[in-house]
C-alpha cells in the first residue's frame, strides 16, 4: 500500500505528482497489467531469454564500436 504524507505546506498537485511517481517507483500499475492475463511460465522464460540476447547483442555491438 502506498502511503504519502500530507504536509501543511503541500498542494494537491504536489500530492498527485507524488502519488504517480511512487506506483511508478514500485512498478505497481505493470504487475496489474501483467496480472490481467494468464502467461504459460515457459512463455515468460523465452521473453526473458529473448530479452537477454537482445541485450547481449547490444552490448557486444557496443564494445566493438567503442
Amino acid at each position: 500500500m502506498i502511503i504519502i504524507k500530507r504536509n501543511e505546506k503541500d498542494s494537491i498537485d504536489k500530492m498527485l505528482k507524488q502519488y504517480k511517481r511512487k506506483t511508478k517507483r514500485i512498478k505497481q500499475v505493470q504487475s496489474i497489467r501483467d496480472r490481467k492475463e494468464y502467461e504459460k511460465p515457459s512463455s515468460v522464460k523465452r521473453k526473458q531469454k529473448l530479452k537477454a540476447i537482445y541485450k547481449q547483442k547490444l552490448r557486444s555491438e557496443q564494445e566493438k564500436n567503442s
